[in-house]
């Protein structure tokens, strides 16, 4: 496995995942208007097959997206769900009874092989399978009963962007039209994701905290959940600061005793009920003094060190993560910058990771 090469001599670093960053909006539009009809009819397909469980099967970056998905599944139509653990099938050659559920493979290149064979053997094993990918030609879309393009384009960046947030605006469509939704509650999300990114000096700002931070701890809870997750990645990938990611509930039970006023903690909080149930959480972190910055709406910022205002009024909290991530990607990118590395080829990384 090789990574991409740096940014030629002269070139800026960071250039191309700026630019795909800054494509997001475009692409969240082009996913509304072209292909939510497309998922809408894949969701009657599926929907008519009657699937009584989703195991969602991931990798990175689209194992976040996958687990906003269960989120999704599991509120909106109350249907349960699970995380596959692909070696069961791959590397031990279980061979479980999937009759009757919907199994749904989350790629952005759809090219890793150990993604490809299990869905293969959930095929065999009975279950609709049903791919979203970013490439309508590859090869677990070819296995696949269903497929889902994302639409998001050719993406060179290492670090994915655009395709997380096209992700998860396609599975929230998928969802929306299992449910007979009209998903009018994502029309909202190109124009917002463009203000966000016109604010990028005040995150430029908030990354000069974190230049020389040696570790950070990102927490939220419910729709934010998978937020926080993949904000940890990003800043990890990009970086190299070791993040930890928890769950609100799982950060006070344990972690919690980590935590000082130095290690800086972030905080996504989503207008809703999971930041509702985040609050308890952001007490203790303050009662330890904590570094807590937020990211949220402009109440709980306003409680916090430092963090960056959300426009959540009137946006739907299942869409909310949409948007979240985008200014965290731009943490990501402001630290990694800062620090003089070139977010574009993180060492030892490469775009497509063929794991068996």
């Amino acid at each position: 496995m090789t990574a991409t090469p740096s940014a030629p001599k002269g070139e800026q670093p960071g250039r191309i995942m700026a630019r795909e960053m800054a494509e997001q909006p475009a692409v969240l539009r082009r996913l509304l208007d072209t292909g939510a009809p497309r998922i809408h009819e894949v969701a009657r397909l599926v929907a008519a097959q009657a699937p009584r469980f989703v195991l969602l099967t991931a990798r990175g970056t689209s194992d976040n997206a996958a687990l906003y998905a269960k989120y999704l599944l599991e509120i909106q139509l109350g249907m349960p769900c699970g995380l596959a653990s692909m070696s069961t099938t791959t590397a031990y050659g279980a061979r479980p009874d999937l009759r009757d559920v919907l199994a749904v493979t989350v790629s952005q290149s759809g090219g890793s092989p150990d993604l490809v064979a299990s869905t293969k053997a959930a095929r065999a094993a009975g279950a609709i399978t049903l791919a979203v990918t970013n490439n309508p030609d590859s090869p677990l879309a070819a296995v696949s009963e269903h497929h889902i393009d994302i639409m998001a384009g050719p993406e060179k960046a290492l670090p994915a962007t655009k395709t997380y947030t096209a992700s998860l605006l396609a599975l929230y469509l998928f969802v929306e039209g299992l449910r007979g939704g009209d998903s009018s509650p994502a029309g909202v999300l190109p124009g917002l994701a463009q203000q966000l990114l016109d604010r990028q000096d005040e995150v430029r700002t908030l990354a000069s905290r974190y230049r020389f931070a040696n570790r950070m701890v990102i927490t939220s809870r419910g729709y934010g959940y998978p937020t926080a997750k993949e904000a940890a990645l990003k800043l990890m990938e990009t970086s190299y600061i070791p993040a930890l990611s928890y769950s609100g509930a799982d950060l006070l039970h344990g972690p919690l005793a980590m935590v000082d006023n130095i290690s800086p903690v972030i905080a996504v909080v989503t207008d809703g009920k999971g930041g509702s149930m985040l609050q308890p959480v952001l007490d203790r972190l303050r009662g330890r003094g904590a570094d807590l910055v937020v990211i949220g709406p402009r109440a709980q910022v306003d409680q916090a060190s430092a963090g960056f205002v959300l426009p959540t009024e009137g946006v739907a909290e299942e869409v909310q993560p949409v948007l979240e991530i985008i200014p965290l990607q731009l943490l990501a990118y402001e630290v990694t910058i800062a620090r003089g590395q070139d977010p574009d080829a993180p060492r030892a990384l490469a775009k497509v990771t063929e794991t068996h």
